[in-house]
């Protein structure tokens, strides 16, 4: 029985190197838009859109979100971080990828999460985020999505299985995750950090006291996760989930 479990760990840690090592080799399946956008195809009809922008003391620096595309018709997790460049993106996915965007999942109430969620309102797309991202869009005068959770959430995209999840603060106290099951990727979105942070990043919103715990949660829930997308920075597997909350351990520690 050990002997077992010690070879499907064997067998599941060269499955997660290999995974790793096409991931790593992500210019071969690049898509660029513009300079400020590019598409990454991660895994059958999924897409990370990769978006840059300039904002004060952090400078230059990248957001992600994915694309899920499934008989002619997209679902957008996270939009970039203003109109101009959802419109940019959504065209490019109409034009050259085939598909209309349909429905938008809102990961929390930052612009890099809902930044053009005005113009796709304007095209009727339906967006979902969790009760606690819209309370804070009425608090702060921002676009409302159209649709809302408490908890959990499991949505039918063409046939295609969607799990919202809300494990509790973390970055911001709304942050949610989206599990797409057929292909073991997980958004953590930014209350999940790439192997490159040394930090938590931005923390003016966050729950530091709560934030080690809420993706201990998420980690334990979703073990079969093979490709982790953070908010920022490069993609990975549930190493991901382990960094951060070393990071958020640290954090809480410093606070008290």
């Amino acid at each position: 029985m050990i002997l077992s479990k010690i070879k499907q760990t064997f067998l599941l840690n060269i499955f997660l190197l290999i995974i790793t090592f096409s991931l790593s080799a992500q210019e071969r399946s690049r898509y660029v838009v513009n300079e400020d956008i590019h598409l990454y195809q991660i895994h059958d009809s999924v897409y990370l859109h990769l978006t840059w922008d300039t904002l004060g003391s952090f400078g230059r620096f990248s957001s992600n979100g994915i694309v899920l595309i499934k008989n002619g018709e997209a679902l957008m997790i996270d939009t970039p971080m203003d109109n101009k460049k959802t419109e940019i993106l959504v065209n490019y996915i109409k034009d050259s990828l085939n598909a209309n965007v349909k429905m938008l999942l809102i990961g929390h109430y930052h612009d890099d999460c809902l930044g053009g969620l005005k113009y796709l309102q304007g095209l009727n797309v339906k967006s979902v985020a969790n009760i606690r991202t819209a309370e804070k869009c009425k608090e702060l005068g921002l676009p409302l999505p159209s649709d809302t959770f408490d908890k959990s959430l499991e949505l039918n995209f063409n046939g295609e299985k969607i799990v919202c999840d809300f494990f509790g603060g973390g970055h911001t106290p709304d942050n949610i995750t989206i599990w797409i099951p057929s292909r073991n990727v997980l958004f953590g979105g930014c209350l999940v950090k790439s192997l490159d942070s040394k930090n938590l990043g931005n923390i003016a919103d966050a729950v530091i006291s709560d934030w080690a715990e809420t993706v201990s949660k998420l980690k334990e829930s979703y073990q079969s996760a093979l490709i982790v997308v953070p908010g920022h920075g490069r993609i990975g597997g549930t190493e991901l989930l382990t960094h951060t909350i070393e990071l958020a351990t640290a954090a809480k520690n410093k606070e008290n």
